[in-house]
């Protein structure tokens, strides 16, 4: 299984729990899981974080851990519509493109093979429409698997 993070996933990490200075381990952890191919980031979420001027920011713009931790593959441009017009709605404004982000690539990837699981800190809010919908609802129009942040680290063993 591959695992996919969404950028929300590591910046909570390093703001609420995990921080660098506090459990140094949990990112030696997961540039583990990145070089045992575990857990993966597309470029597009990679890019939501690099700019980040904290120690997040310096651990992920890291070549060692870039390398490891970057999907090395491009979005299909079918499936990457198909995400944008079936998973949040057809004729999108370009302010509604601008508030997805780049979540559409997050799910887009995750479809292009059948043992992808999105890891997302979102909630789902299945009454919110369009530019809106959360990622788990995303997911869920298509049937494709997501998981919480936690279940991720119980299900690939991280112990503080």
């Amino acid at each position: 299984m591959l695992y996919l993070l969404d950028a929300n996933v590591l910046i909570r990490a390093d703001e609420e729990y995990y921080g660098f200075d506090l459990v140094p381990q949990f990112w030696d952890w997961l540039y583990g899981q990145c070089q045992a191919g575990n857990v993966k980031m597309p470029l597009e979420i990679w890019q939501e974080v690099c700019g980040s001027r904290t120690q997040l920011g310096q651990w992920i713009n890291d070549k060692d851990v870039k390398a490891a931790l970057i999907l090395d593959e491009e979005a299909d441009p079918a499936i990457l519509n198909e995400v944008l017009t079936t998973g949040y709605g057809p004729s999108l404004t370009d302010t509604e493109l601008d508030k997805i982000g780049q979540d559409m690539f997050l799910v887009a990837y995750a479809r292009m093979a059948a043992d992808r699981t999105v890891v997302t800190k979102e909630v789902s809010a299945p009454s919110k429409k369009r530019a809106n919908r959360k990622v788990p609802d995303v997911c869920n129009t298509f049937g494709q698997a997501w998981i919480k942040d936690f279940d991720l680290y119980r299900i690939l063993g991280f112990k503080a």
